[in-house]
């Protein structure tokens, strides 16, 4: 029996959490016992894994993982390496933000065996303006760097089998904050058979977002920075 590892980085996520872990439990419960929700903890400051502990009572299938606070991006590299270290077949990342639809998921895993990774395309973003900037300059800076174009880079919606991300982890640098992003142009610059396919985005379900325009612009200049660094080990 395949064994799926949905991974999601949360940080400051009280408000959501409750309904997220409800919404996916459902997914990984359904695909079989060996099945893991794991929701790693990016050193929230609210009591957003106290109650994922709380949680684990009622869905076992559920591992609350607690880190120091790294980031995004490191984190969801984090949770890659977590489920190929416990066995996972399959790992399938999103959010904890409540944004993605676990009803969308289904399709994604009835192909889980016919391409290297299937994507997430945020096709009909309800997020915002400057989030919907943030993605075109994005796509346009890889095209500019890597030469690339990458439908969208970002996606936190994505399925890949474990011999996917053992090829191309070991290819992101250390604690990455942009991990998603390098792991797209990684799969598309080799050729890998990728398929995007459009899902639902919604609005943040509840809590703040910690990420704003100042943050956004800082951390875009760093990574052109680094995105020329990769390019020269690509």
């Amino acid at each position: 029996m395949s064994k799926l590892y949905i991974v999601m980085p949360a940080y400051n996520e009280e408000a959501n959490i409750e309904s997220v872990v409800r919404e996916w439990h459902e997914v990984v419960s359904n695909i079989g016992p060996d099945s893991r929700l794991v929701v790693v903890n990016d050193g929230s400051k609210d009591g957003t894994y106290d109650k994922l502990l709380e949680l684990q009572k009622t869905y076992p299938q559920l591992e609350p993982v607690n880190k120091a606070n790294s980031g995004h991006g490191a984190t969801v590299l984090f949770a890659y390496n977590y489920a190929l270290e416990h066995g996972a077949d399959y790992i399938f990342q999103t959010d904890s933000d409540g944004q993605t639809l676990p009803s969308e998921f289904p399709p994604f895993w009835e192909e889980r065996d016919m391409h290297a990774a299937i994507i997430g395309h945020r096709n009909h973003r309800q997020d915002g303006f400057s989030r919907k900037f943030v993605t075109k300059t994005l796509k346009l800076v890889i095209r500019l760097i890597f030469h690339v174009n990458v439908t969208d880079a970002n996606t936190p919606f994505r399925l890949m089998p474990r011999k996917t991300l053992e090829t191309y982890i070991p290819k992101i640098p250390k604690d990455f904050n942009l991990s998603n992003v390098i792991l797209s142009v990684l799969l598309v610059k080799n050729k890998e058979d990728v398929k995007f396919v459009p899902i639902t985005f919604r609005p943040r379900q509840g809590g703040v977002n910690s990420i704003n325009l100042k943050r956004i612009f800082k951390i875009g200049i760093q990574a052109v920075k680094d995105f020329r660094v990769i390019k020269k080990t690509i």
